[in-house]
């Protein structure tokens, strides 16, 4: 809304800013306000302005390259001499999103017999402006926010990516389409473990049901040429260039990262700033005459821990052929530190986290809690460990048959015996030992943003069968090394922590129950610290601090699998090291014996 000077002058009675109170003849006032109403207006200046053509494409092109919503002109002083004129004025210009440009600038005027027109010159509309230039509101980005890890290292930077499209409309079919993607997705991945991997079959009934273009996939950028060279032009599937958040190491905990992006990808953006800009004719930016700069969001932080990853990783290097995992927690937290496979567990999906295994001896550590807190035991009660125990039919049998006699439950854990914990668990009543399991995480449903998660099941034992076989981790008892780690990490903590993966991010769990009594956690930590003592079952450990866990070997059809899980007390780590089909408890030990060495706590 724009003022007039004489209603100005009469206001405020500024008589000295004009040159004149008095009105005069032909005055230039009314020519310099009618130059002002048409430029509020955006209408045509022609008959106000030597040269019209130049000023209204000039008026036009800053109009729109402020993307001004208004402009409200107001005039503040004509200071006329004979034929010549100066007005002065202030422009303030609405822009988009409630911002506002406000400045002063001036105009000649000349008179020619009886009219007044003004000079033309950019900088009528303000003073920074040359030839074919004009303002401009220009979006300034923020710089995009990295990811990091729970030690301060970047784990994701802003990149490029290639995003797998299926055009279904111009596929064969969706069973060749997916089966060309599948199988190109696999090859890629052999060269670049960040390139995920994508089930033919699950991919087939996505494109039966989609329809016009669809994304089946995301792969590194380095990944494009081993992707399309499997891929053999397939029809309907192209790549298509994105940025995209990448790994600052391509080869760390890739699957888990790559989730990880898709996860916070709107939250690394921040807020965008804004510039009013002198720019030519070109759109290059001269000169920033306002503005507000962006403000970046804060990194991503997540609770993997670059060290521990790295550790566990390198632990697995060997053991690449076979199917072989270590996954670590913080107990006191519950942050995920570190989630490692072997490329062989790689193929088959996300083992350490969703694989269903029998836990072997290492769910001993449930069992001998459900037997010190529901049958009265104490590390030190005498329990039968006999060579062979006959329960309900099911012939029992410890580890090449060894016969301890009657022994502290210490010992009798220490050394794995499966006699003790079979009759332990026998005798309890049915959904009891479950009950206990659900205590330390186990059996427990958690939705846990950038992470699937199986923790493990325990049979209800309506049967004593039923019982007896979960008593030692075999029967119906299935876990993940993920949830094993979680076991131990309550053990350590003494009642189980919400595990995270991402920062601010909620952890939906249900069917959590009480935690375990603080008696049973001092007692279960002292028969897990028996475990790694001289006569335990890893008594072999060279990693220094102290180590508490449980071996254990579960027995298969066609061989057993290897099984280490604990905590060390001095570095706040939980976890569970799984090989699958690794025969006895050695060969998880040593490798957690590894990962350990790897982390020197001085």
């Amino acid at each position: 809304m724009r003022r007039r000077l004489a209603g100005v002058v009469a206001a405020v009675a500024l008589a000295s800013s004009i040159s004149s109170c008095t009105p005069r003849p032909n005055d230039a006032e009314p020519a310099a306000d009618a130059f002002l109403s048409a430029l509020e207006k955006r209408e045509s200046t022609a008959s106000r302005i030597d040269d019209p053509s130049a000023a209204d494409a000039s008026i036009a092109e800053t109009w729109n390259g402020l993307q001004a919503e208004g402009l409200d002109a107001e005039l503040l002083d004509v200071h006329q001499d004979d034929n010549l004129a100066t007005a002065k004025y202030r422009l303030t210009w609405q822009l988009p999103r409630e911002r506002e440009l406000s400045y002063d600038a001036q105009m000649t005027l000349t008179q020619s017999g009886n009219e007044w027109t003004v000079r033309w010159q950019p900088s009528v509309l303000h003073p920074r402006l040359g030839a074919n230039q004009h303002l401009e509101l220009r979006a300034v980005p923020p710089a995009q926010a990295s990811v990091v890890s729970s030690d301060g290292v970047e784990l994701l930077k802003p990149g490029t990516a290639y995003r797998v499209l299926v055009d279904t409309s111009a596929m064969r079919s969706a069973g060749a389409a997916a089966s060309g993607i599948s199988g190109a997705l696999a090859k890629a991945h052999e060269a670049d473990r960040g390139v995920p991997l994508r089930d033919a079959e699950g991919l087939e009934k996505e494109l039966a049901d989609a329809d016009g273009v669809y994304s089946a996939a995301v792969i590194p950028a380095a990944a494009r040429d081993a992707f399309e060279s499997a891929l053999a032009g397939e029809p309907g599937v192209r790549l298509n260039e994105e940025a995209a958040m990448v790994n600052a190491e391509p080869t760390f905990a890739p699957d888990i990262m790559a989730r990880v992006g898709e996860l916070v990808r709107d939250d690394l953006t921040g807020d965008a700033g804004w510039s009013v800009d002198v720019v030519n004719e070109n759109g290059a930016a001269y000169e920033r005459l306002e503005g507000e700069d962006p403000a970046p969001a804060p990194a991503v932080r997540i609770s993997l821990d670059h060290r521990v990853q790295l550790a566990a990783e390198q632990a697995l290097e060997p053991m690449a052929g076979q199917k072989a995992m270590i996954v670590a927690i913080r107990p006191s937290t519950g942050g995920i530190l570190a989630i490692a496979q072997t490329p062989a567990a790689d193929a088959e999906g996300n083992l350490a986290t969703m694989g269903q295994y029998p836990p072997g001896s290492t769910f001993k550590i449930i069992s001998a809690a459900a037997g010190l807190s529901r049958e009265g035991l104490v590390p030190g009660s005498p329990v039968p460990c006999p060579g062979t125990m006959d329960l309900y039919g099911r012939t029992v049998t410890n580890y090449a048959g060894f016969s301890l006699g009657t022994v502290p439950l210490e010992s009798a854990f220490a050394h794995s015996c499966n006699t003790t914990f079979a009759d332990i668990s026998t005798k309890l009543n049915p959904g009891e030992l479950k009950e206990v399991g659900k205590q330390f995480g186990f059996g427990v449903d958690m939705e846990i943003p950038g992470v699937e998660t199986f923790t493990g099941s325990i049979p209800e034992g309506e049967e004593p069968l039923d019982r007896t076989e979960a008593g030692y981790g075999q029967g119906l008892d299935l876990a993940s090394p993920f949830g094993m780690a979680l076991v131990s990490a309550t053990a350590a903590r003494g009642a189980m922590p919400v595990p995270f993966l991402i920062q601010g991010a909620e952890t939906k769990v249900t069917g959590q129950v009480d935690p375990p009594a603080p008696q049973t956690i001092d007692e279960l930590r002292q028969l897990m610290a028996a475990v790694t003592a001289p006569g335990g079952t890893a008594s072999n450990m060279s990693a220094e601090g102290d180590i508490r866990g449980k071996t254990g070997e579960a027995e298969i059809n066609g061989g057993s699998h290897a099984w280490f899980t604990g905590y060390r007390a001095d570095d706040d780590i939980a976890f569970a090291t799984l090989v699958v089909l690794g025969g006895g408890s050695e060969a998880a030990v040593a490798l957690t014996n590894t990962m350990l060495s790897n982390l020197p706590l001085h």
